[in-house]
């Protein structure tokens, strides 16, 4: 069976990536979603609320999983038998940053293999971050996430 991985930090999670785990379901038979622990970005929601609005907004794709990790992604794809990262590229920043990323994954595990995704153009300018600085600013963002996460949103950040 081949897996891949798509890390992330997914605060909250966006249309954009929807549209790379929907893609990555039909190239892989099965895609984890890795979501990352790492409480010093002061996240909006706690990795629990993150993993569960990303089941629920996946759901109608049987070959998604959503697990949480720490530390080294080379080292939690050991742990699950996986050899392929799937990362996003939205623009040339992304680029540079994701190569560096591989490249240090690939010297800490020879095995492991990077697969840049772009996403659909409707999407291409589209972050966790600015979803959550254009919602907080009173910002309509209900076409740059899932009904769920829009939801949440509300509940959790009221309009400005």
């Amino acid at each position: 069976m081949r897996s891949a991985v798509f890390p992330g930090s997914f605060d909250p999670l966006t249309n954009g990536h929807l549209d790379l785990i929907r893609r990555g379901t039909r190239l892989f038979d099965r895609v984890i979603i890795a979501v990352l622990e790492n409480e010093g970005k002061a996240p909006l929601f706690t990795v629990p609320e993150r993993m569960e609005l990303i089941r629920v907004c996946t759901r109608d794709m049987p070959n998604v999983d959503v697990q949480s990790f720490s530390g080294l992604l080379v080292d939690f794809m050991r742990e699950i038998g996986s050899q392929v990262v799937v990362r996003g590229i939205r623009a040339i920043s992304d680029y540079e940053y994701e190569l560096q990323m591989a490249l240090m994954n690939r010297e800490l595990n020879a095995d492991t293999e990077t697969m840049f995704m772009m996403p659909a153009v409707e999407y291409t300018y589209v972050s966790s971050r600015l979803v959550k600085e254009v919602f907080r600013l009173g910002g309509d963002v209900a076409r740059l996430v899932p009904q769920p996460v829009l939801l949440e949103l509300r509940r959790r950040l009221p309009k400005a």
